[in-house]
């Protein structure tokens, strides 16, 4: 049974993760940051991500596996997007994850089979209107991974998610009613949106060793939407 380090473990996509993961039998570190419910339970540490100098001292010497989770999806047309919305999106999503990888890194190393997963949107590769600040975070995402691929390989692997639409809290406002919830899913070839669940299968997956061979890959998993054009 392995370490694993779940930022944004309380809800959405982490929670999921979180959950299947000590289903399995790891030992499981999540954080959260929002929530004030998690602070009396002792399987979560409070985490601010854009501390210069977040506290991590609650983790083992060795990780076998870490998921950066925290993610915001703000969505307006491009002349209204301010610089300022971008950095504070970019610090979140890219710079966080960057400082929290720096400080285990060692642990990771330690494990000798570390693997990272990162995630991105289907709308980086594919392209949708209104994505533009959420893309410019998610692309930086991507390329990071890349290169994280490259240069920590055999040691480390790195690897992306790209979702779809996915019901988790970040998503409340597009999916606020049953006729939002239907429209968005039949926009997809599988005639759905996707679930917290079907992230987190996808993500236990590449943090395990039955995917000991996969790193530097972008995977979507996002109901067919980047690949297929249906009527």
């Amino acid at each position: 049974m392995g370490n694993y380090l779940i930022i944004g473990g309380s809800s959405g996509i982490g929670k999921a993760i979180r959950e299947q993961l000590h289903s399995q039998g790891h030992t499981v570190y999540a954080t959260f940051f929002k929530n004030d419910s998690m602070k009396s339970d002792s399987n979560f540490h409070y985490l601010n991500v854009l501390s210069e100098t977040p506290d991590l001292d609650f983790l083992p010497d060795t990780l076998d596996g870490f998921a950066y989770c925290p993610g915001a999806i703000d969505l307006k047309p491009f002349h209204r997007i301010s610089e300022e919305a971008i950095m504070e999106d970019f610090n979140l999503q890219v710079l966080g994850a960057v400082r929290i990888l720096k400080l285990i890194l060692p642990k990771l190393k330690a494990s000798g089979k570390g693997s990272v997963v990162f995630f991105s949107t289907v709308a980086v590769q594919t392209g949708f209107p209104f994505h533009a600040q959420v893309s410019i975070s998610k692309g930086a995402i991507e390329g990071l991974a890349r290169s994280l691929a490259a240069e920590l390989a055999p040691t480390i692997r790195v690897n992306v998610i790209a979702p779809s639409l996915t019901h988790t809290p970040l998503a409340e406002k597009l999916l606020s009613s049953p006729e939002k919830i239907e429209l968005n899913g039949q926009r997809h070839p599988m005639k759905r949106i996707g679930t917290p669940e079907d992230l987190a299968e996808a993500s236990c997956f590449l943090l395990s060793d039955k995917s000991s061979w996969i790193t530097g890959q972008i995977i979507h998993v996002d109901g067919g939407m980047s690949s297929l054009k249906i009527g």
